[in-house]
C-alpha cells in the first residue's frame, strides 16, 4: 500500500518532522493572518474534517509520543486529499510551499490506524520517500 503526507518544510517542534497541512493552516488562524471570512471558512472546513476524519486518540494528551500521520492511498485517503482544496488554497495565498511525500513502505511503528490514515512513531531509517511540490 502507498502512504502520503501533505506538509511544509518547516520542522514541527514536537514531532521533529515536517509540519502537516492541518497544523500549518491552524497556525495561520491562530496568528490572525487570514481574513475574517477565511477564518470563518476554516472553522466550517475544520468541522467537516472532524466529522469525517477520525482524530487519533494520542492528540488528547498533546501527542506526547510525537506521532505523525500518513494518509492511506485508498479511496478514503484520496477523498481527503480532494477535500483539502481550501487548506491548499490558503497555503498558496499566504506563500507557504506545500509538499506531498509518498512511500510504498510502512513509514514507522504504527500506533494508530483507521480507514483513512496511519499514525507512526520511530520513522524507519533509509525510508524511501518521493517528495514533490504541491
Amino acid at each position: 500500500m502507498k502512504y502520503f503526507r501533505v506538509h511544509t518544510k518547516d520542522i514541527a517542534y514536537l514531532t521533529k518532522k515536517p509540519r502537516g497541512i492541518f497544523t500549518t493552516v491552524g497556525k495561520l488562524v491562530d496568528a490572525k493572518t487570514m481574513t475574517e471570512e477565511e477564518i470563518a471558512e476554516y472553522w466550517k472546513q475544520r468541522e467537516y474534517f472532524e466529522k469525517v476524519l477520525p482524530v487519533p486518540p494520542f492528540y488528547k494528551d498533546g501527542n506526547t509520543e510525537g506521532a505523525i500521520t500518513w494518509f492511506k492511498d485508498t479511496d478514503q485517503g484520496k477523498d481527503i486529499w480532494n477535500q483539502l482544496t481550501f487548506y491548499r488554497d490558503m497555503c498558496s495565498k499566504y506563500g507557504i510551499k506545500l509538499y506531498k511525500s509518498e512511500t510504498d513502505e510502512i513509514p514507522g511503528k504504527i500506533i494508530y490506524e483507521d480507514d483513512f490514515q496511519i499514525a507512526v512513531t520511530d520513522e524507519k531509517e533509509n525510508l524511501k520517500i518521493d517528495v514533490s511540490e504541491v
